[in-house]
């Protein structure tokens, strides 16, 4: 055998090898049925990778691999349609050109198949607004585009003589450069169009030569359709143009004049970065475009006349995406000038002014300025930039303190921020606008309570909270703005001698307080030092210091702390401003940050939370987590650590929790974890207060537990002493010491200290985070569980009142919903009974609806847990029992849904498990089919499928 008979002979014989191979693993890796990992090594995907790598391993595969493609394309699978386009679009490149032109006709076919004879395409969303032309491509059209663009790359005069001389395609497109009325065209048609514009988009840019022929071909005919000429006149006369085309319009040739725009922009954005084409602006397309441009615009103009002038909203899309391509070409091939650029600016703002009230077309022409201002950021247009800026950013800002327009103030924000975050400098100029509205109309909404002020600061604040501060800290410069934002509230504080406070002005404060955190978080420590010693300064000059001509007093006498809780009691408006903006900042501050006078703010705050502040709980809490261990590691003198705080916090003449007037030198964390019968908050006169002590004592222990402080323990037990002191003889005993056994009062009180397990182990945004530089020990909650479970659980067995174990059922509640579930799945044979015990106690009263949803998430989180299976076989009739009655939970539809949830997860327990319970259930299933809410009687519907069906389980078991 000579060597070229050889060569030809292993050719076929790998060739055979490999159709045999690709037919068996192509119909094998397009099954809708992904096969069990354990009946074979791979998955489908890594099966598909190598046959895909196989196929293009060499040119000489080519005569197999393609035809077997195009073969797979005519399955009715889906599936086998992606796979067979991907591979073909990966194959083509690896045979080269030449090895490929054999097969143009056919893949022209296949794709023109899917693009335009049946397109694989559905209206999104958003298409009812835009006359049903924003389309969702599925994936076979996806991949067949591919496949276009890099044949189109590989062979361009070969496809493109295909599609420019396809009969159809033409036929299509001359059928449209005609008036038209979107809406009264069928579904299929402008799915075509969709197809022919992405068509004719994928040619133009696929090179310069292409780009011309499409021009050639289609761009005359498409402005002789819309009635434009080649321009003749000047920019300056340009603005005085007659505009009054709407009557011509013709929207399926506005649609692919877009879709030609957008490919014509993408050709020249792929050469931006090249220097190899000088004669570029003498390209016939780019003549074309150049000529025709002022008329285009103008056209473009018309359609947004015409959304303005409540006509059909699909000219809004063609519009404002023409405007948003003809403005964003590089400047030394723009077919547009300066003057016609700033004409383009002028038009959208107009736009956006007087079609706030059309949601659709507002968002787009908001858009297309974003837009417009991201590629001049990008793009380094020093001339574009500083007319953006003037007309657009400048604008826009002149909306913040003016009436005009009449959009509501909350589009007005979004229209500042999202034109602001196209660049840093358009950005500062929105801060400064920001800054000088605050300046501006603080003073008008802080003391005199003007509405129109007050919800312009809200806002402005707002918008600096969620959005101006987040943007500079992704992109810079964000210690400035922060520090300024901070510096002007203090000012305009510090500067006004009184505040009408009115329930606007609580959202106000809101408002300040949350700007204040967000800002001071991102400071360094020099500048929270700065922030804080300024708060400090307004804060000791207020009335609730005595020490106003010594503002930086290291100590306080007895008679001050007396002085301290005279004066809480008949704070002012604007000293509870400043004690509130005063805690934002400390709750806001690092770990390494001075606070001065922290004896004085200690007490000061103690004082505030007793009267219900919460900030000031918020406030201790983040000052016990963060200041040193020891005295001797404070950081800038720190001239207290942790221990010394809690002694001031804990010594103060409030906290008489019991008869030694020291909660620290309390038994309360005896031996044997035991809860001696203390007195408990028994210095305070009212169940209000005695409430908000109780808050303010969780806030503290939260900031104790999360950095893993001993100090916690004695917290826990005085919330567990509240518990069970008051109420361990009978549900309201005849008498009791301090609290005389009424239920008004009772209740309140140990819903409050059951209620402090949820404030120490829940997660807060509003402090104690890892945003506000928390010391965050880990693991502290798996810590916490471990701790507190035995003496809830003994507390529990031990009570014989019916209030006492359903408080205690309810801290349970908080702590196993607020624990990770890793940390308890391990004893989720003792759990589980505990789960269905709280459940069953909970649900005799409507108070404790939230924690019950909260106990069954856990439960559900059990049934889905491998680790849990075995405990909820043990308890599986126990547990279904309990879920048949929530389902029928009046008070709240998720608990409902969520007990019918785990049902239906139950019914794939082992069938001699459930079987017994299947009647019960299914009965209980009926009724919840009649519920009031539809997700109720859906899962119900799922829920008896599923326990319907487990009698046919019976035969495999």
């Amino acid at each position: 055998m000579t060597g070229s008979s050889a060569l030809n002979f292993w050719n076929a014989y790998w060739s055979g090898t490999l159709m045999l191979f690709s037919h068996w693993a192509m119909n094998f890796s397009i099954q809708s049925v992904k096969p069990k990992s354990e009946d074979i090594g791979v998955s489908r995907d890594e099966l598909s990778r190598a046959l895909l790598l196989a196929f293009a391993a060499t040119p000489l595969f080519e005569p197999f691999a393609i035809p077997l493609l195009l073969d797979k394309l005519s399955s009715s699978l889906p599936s086998a349609k992606v796979e067979s386009f991907k591979y073909l679009g990966y194959c083509a490149p690896m045979y080269g050109s030449d090895r490929m032109a054999k097969h143009g006709g056919a893949l022209w076919s296949s794709v023109k198949d899917v693009l335009y004879t049946s397109p694989e395409s559905a209206l999104s969303v958003e298409s009812e607004s835009d006359g049903g032309m924003i389309f969702e491509e599925s994936d076979i059209m996806v991949e067949a585009l591919i496949l276009l663009e890099g044949l189109m790359q590989q062979n361009s005069d070969l496809l493109l003589d295909m599609i420019l001389g396809d009969e159809d395609i033409n036929n299509f497109i001359c059928s449209f450069l005609k008036p038209w009325d979107i809406h009264d065209t069928p579904l299929q048609l402008r799915q075509q169009l969709h197809s022919v514009g992405r068509l004719l988009a994928v040619s133009a840019k696929s090179s310069m030569a292409s780009c011309n022929r499409v021009f050639e071909k289609f761009f005359p005919q498409m402005m002789e359709a819309l009635g434009c000429s080649v321009g003749n006149h000047s920019d300056e006369s340009f603005a005085t143009e007659d505009r009054a085309l709407s009557s011509r319009f013709n929207y399926g040739t506005l649609y692919l004049c877009v879709e030609l725009l957008d490919a014509c922009r993408c050709l020249v954005l792929g050469f931006k970065e090249s220097t190899s084409f000088p004669d570029f602006i003498h390209e016939k397309w780019c003549c074309m475009l150049h000529g025709f441009c002022r008329s285009l615009i103008n056209i473009f103009f018309s359609n947004l006349e015409a959304v303005s002038g409540n006509a059909q909203s699909s000219f809004a899309y063609t519009g404002v995406k023409g405007l948003q391509l003809l403005a964003t070409f590089p400047r030394s091939f723009a077919p547009v000038s300066l003057l016609l650029f700033e004409n383009i600016l002028l038009k959208l703002v107009s736009a956006i002014t007087s079609n706030f009230d059309k949601k659709f077309s507002w968002g787009l022409e908001l858009k297309a300025l974003v837009e417009i201002g991201l590629y001049i950021e990008g793009y380094q247009e020093s001339e574009k930039a500083a007319t953006f800026a003037r007309i657009v950013v400048d604008k826009f800002v002149s909306w913040i303190s003016s009436d005009e327009p009449a959009m509501p103030l909350s589009l007005k924000m979004q229209a500042i921020c999202e034109t602001g975050m196209t660049g840093i400098s358009n950005m500062l100029r929105i801060v400064q606008g920001m800054e000088k509205a605050i300046s501006a109309k603080f003073t008008q909404a802080y003391v005199d309570g003007n509405f129109e002020s007050v919800e312009l600061v809200i806002k402005v604040l707002e918008c600096y909270s969620a959005r101006v501060l987040p943007w500079f800290e992704m992109n810079g410069g964000s210690e400035e703005v922060a520090w300024n934002l901070a510096a002007i509230i203090w000012d305009k504080i510090d500067n006004s001698s009184s505040v009408n406070l009115t329930v606007q002005n609580y959202e106000l404060l809101g408002a300040a307080m949350t700007a204040m955190k967000q800002a001071v978080r991102r400071c360094s420590q020099e500048s929270q030092e700065k922030i804080v010693n300024r708060a400090f300064r307004v804060l000791s000059a207020s009335t609730l210091f005595p020490l106003k001509d010594s503002p930086f007093a290291t100590s306080l006498s007895n008679s001050e702390d007396s002085y301290l809780n005279h004066h809480v009691d008949r704070v002012s408006c604007r000293d509870e401003w400043i004690i509130s903006l005063y805690a934002s900042v400390v709750i806001a501050l690092r770990p390494q940050t001075h606070v001065q006078n922290l004896k004085m703010v200690l007490q000061l705050f103690i004082m505030a939370l007793t009267k219900g502040h919460i900030p000031s709980a918020q406030a201790l809490g983040s000052l016990v987590n963060k200041l040193p261990s020891k005295t001797n590691e404070r950081h800038l003198s720190q001239e207290y650590g942790v221990e010394e705080a809690i002694d001031v916090i804990l010594t103060s003449s409030i906290w008489n929790f019991c008869q030694s007037n020291t909660l620290r030198k309390c038994s309360l964390f005896g031996g044997g974890n035991e809860i001696h019968n203390t007195k408990c908050l028994a210095g305070l006169n009212h169940t209000s207060v005695h409430i908000s002590a109780i808050v303010g004592l969780a806030w503290i222990g939260k900031g104790l537990i999360m950095r893993g402080h001993e100090g916690i323990k004695d917290i826990t037990m005085t919330f567990l002493g509240v518990l069970l002191e008051n109420t361990n003889n009978g549900d309201f005993p005849e008498s009791c010491d301090p609290i005389e056994g009424k239920e008004q009062e009772v209740i309140p009180l140990m819903k409050s200290a059951a209620d402090a397990f949820h404030i120490l182990l829940s997660d807060s945004e509003d402090c104690l985070n890892r945003n506000y530089h928390s010391v965050i020990r880990p693991l502290y909650k798996q810590r916490f569980y471990n701790s507190v479970m035995p003496l809830l659980l003994s507390s529990t067995r031990q009570s014989n009142s019916i209030i006492t174990r359903s408080m205690l059922f309810r801290s349970f509640a908080h702590v196993i919903s607020e624990t990770p579930l890793s940390a308890m799945i391990s004893e989720a044979n003792k759990l589980i009974p505990l789960l269905l015990d709280s459940l069953s106690t909970l649900t005799e009263d409507v108070m404790h609806k939230d924690v019950i949803y909260n106990v069954i998430l856990v439960l559900s989180a059990i049934l889905m847990d491998k680790n849990g299976q075995v405990a909820v076989l043990e308890n599986a009739q126990a547990i279904i029992n309990q879920l048949i009655g929530l389902a029928a939970y009046p008070h709240m539809m998720v608990i409902r849904e969520t007990a019918i949830q785990c049902l239906g997860a139950m019914s794939e327990l082992p069938y001699a498990r459930i079987y017994p319970s299947r009647t019960k259930v299914l009965q209980a299933i009926s009724k919840a089919l009649d519920d009031p809410k539809r997700a109720v009687r859906q899962e119900a519907v799922r829920c008896r499928q599923a326990w319907a069906s487990i009698a046919s389980r019976s035969l495999h078991f």
